[in-house]
């Protein structure tokens, strides 16, 4: 017997079909635009961060040599005053070159993805950090699946979601950090840090992982606002997110995603 002729495409199918074609050329052409983008954005942060390192160099080795002469002058309180908070200004400025060095080199490090042990390497993370004073009350789920992802880059974003962490719950009587996880959305699992620290106005939480986005003062707390660009950007180069949530003077929850790892 012979086989039943095949239906009749409807007559809009080839131009359905054409329509595809070209939007997927357009994402296709979207997708290298931003990853030429992205290239040149770090090509800048490199670029500018070793640039700035001679001048600021010289700027605090001149500092030093016209403080000397000062002081062998007779040490005038307000020059010197002057000299200080160039010097402090100039420190700053090298950390923050510092800082964008470290996001150059986040996005153009090679991608050595590997079934990791998540919950070992928090315990690394936190051997790492500079503790406060008062104990820390720690608590890490043992039970964190198996992630993928490139240990080194895995490694400092907890080593910056932790630091983080310790650093806006150090003034509390009794600081507390929790390290668990949930499911995420297609194959991810999200890693999820939590504090009961300072906490932030969740209308500003869009600016949390700007690079150089600070939402306390100096004063308040130390620090440049490069962590949490660090942490955003190691999750999308596994292809996962970083979000933030929180209330002024009621903790912070940070989760970023990892793919989950095949299972053995």
């Amino acid at each position: 017997m012979d086989a039943a002729p095949a239906p009749p495409e409807p007559h809009d199918l080839p131009a359905l079909r054409a329509a595809l074609a070209a939007r997927d050329a357009e994402l296709s052409a979207a997708r290298a635009e931003l990853a030429e983008t992205r290239a040149e954005l770090e090509d800048f942060f490199r670029v500018a961060s070793h640039d700035l390192r001679a001048p600021l160099r010289h700027l605090k080795a001149f500092g030093q040599l016209l403080r000397e002469r000062v002081e062998d002058l007779g040490r005038d309180p307000e020059t010197l005053s002057f000299l200080d908070t160039m010097e402090h200004s100039a420190q700053q400025m090298a950390r923050m070159v510092d800082g964008l060095l470290e996001l150059s080199r986040i996005g153009r490090a090679p991608l050595v993805p590997q079934p990791l042990d998540v919950a070992a390497l928090v315990q690394e993370a936190r051997r790492a950090l500079a503790l406060p004073p008062q104990p820390v009350a720690w608590q890490v789920a043992p039970d964190i699946p198996r992630c993928q992802g490139d240990p080194a880059l895995v490694r400092l974003a907890l080593q910056h979601l932790l630091a983080n962490a310790v650093k806006f719950s150090a003034k509390r009587p009794a600081p507390a950090i929790a390290v668990g996880w949930q499911p995420g959305p297609a194959g991810q699992i999200e890693i999820v840090v939590r504090d009961n620290g300072a906490g932030f106005n969740p209308a500003s939480a869009g600016k949390l992982f700007g690079v150089f986005e600070r939402l306390h003062s100096s004063s308040e707390f130390d620090g440049l606002g490069i962590g949490l660009a660090a942490v955003r950007r190691i999750a999308q180069r596994h292809g996962g997110t970083a979000h933030a949530e929180g209330q002024r003077d009621a903790g912070c929850t940070v989760r970023f995603s990892l793919p989950a790892a095949a299972p053995v």
